[in-house]
């Protein structure tokens, strides 16, 4: 359902209306988050046993991705019914030594998403302040309980949720990149072409430099872990690409930028086109607590 003026479970004066709706910082964030996600090793053992991921990556990374638009930019409907179908998908991911409903997997695959969000939001467009984090942080909350992270489980604000990031990925931490982890980490860096393009041989090596830009986002432990070569030339491309997006960007029409599903989500609410205003967080948050309604 997509009834006119619903503002889902956000709604488009939240930061998250605001950060998720350009399409190069979600291709960022999305390798970003996944290979943060792989690090640890229970995470890779469900993805390897429970996916097709090494054959066609495209379809997980683009499943993964309509499911977060559809939770951000849905309507109230159309989000809850996304939560309750990944809920239930989950409760059949378990194996030996993992099991996708636990809260601490849930937590962390939580955690990747708004970690890599802010990483991406910050490095290649611009830097937020401290309140514009918090209050995405806030927002996204409701989310972690809905995939059943206790609330006492859940950092309680954006400078916890700091602290936990870091300490997951510390050399103390659960992170430890498995060959598992290596070996799907490939099938993200150098996937095969999607579509039809997928008809024609193509070294997958001679277009893995797009990625690099979302290499560079990493922790340099993890990226070290993955054994991803972070010299001057990866630099010099990830470097160049970054400053091209930034400059042409505010160029490019927002129809041609930005996820169709915000565009969609802008449509319904009748806003015209382009980012979300920023107003005061009461909206936002008073959107983020319909979910335990």
């Amino acid at each position: 359902m997509t009834a006119a003026g619903d503002a889902g479970l956000f709604g488009p004066e939240s930061m998250a209306w605001r950060l998720d709706r350009e399409a190069m910082l979600l291709l960022g964030a999305g390798p970003r988050a996944l290979l943060m996600q792989l690090a640890h090793p229970a995470v890779a053992a469900g993805v390897a046993e429970h996916s097709d991921f090494r054959s066609d990556p495209w379809r997980r990374l683009g499943g993964t991705l309509r499911s977060y638009l559809r939770i951000i930019y849905g309507s109230t409907v159309v989000a809850r019914a996304e939560i309750r179908r990944l809920n239930a998908m989950h409760r059949g991911i378990r194996g030996v030594g993992y099991d996708a409903r636990d809260p601490e997997l849930s937590l962390w695959v939580h955690a990747t998403l708004i970690d890599s969000t802010l990483v991406a939001y910050t490095r290649w467009w611009r830097p937020l302040d401290r309140s514009e984090a918090a209050r995405f942080y806030l927002e996204t909350r409701p989310i972690g309980r809905a995939f059943g992270v206790p609330d006492a489980r859940l950092p309680r604000d954006l400078d916890v949720f700091t602290d936990y990031v870091a300490a997951q990925s510390s050399p103390d931490g659960p992170l430890h990149v498995s060959d598992v982890a290596r070996d799907l980490a490939r099938a993200i860096l150098r996937p095969p072409l999607p579509g039809r393009l997928g008809r024609f041989p193509a070294d997958p090596r001679t277009y893995a430099w797009t990625l690099w830009p979302a290499v560079g986002l990493l922790p340099p432990r993890i990226r070290d872990a993955y054994g991803l070569h972070w010299g001057i030339r990866e630099r010099l491309v990830a470097g160049w690409l970054t400053a091209a997006w930034r400059a042409w960007t505010p160029r490019l029409p927002g129809t041609f930028r930005q996820m169709p599903q915000a565009l969609a989500a802008d449509r319904r609410m009748s806003v015209i086109d382009g980012p979300a205003p920023s107003a005061a967080g009461a909206r936002s948050l008073a959107s983020a607590r319909a979910f335990d309604q």
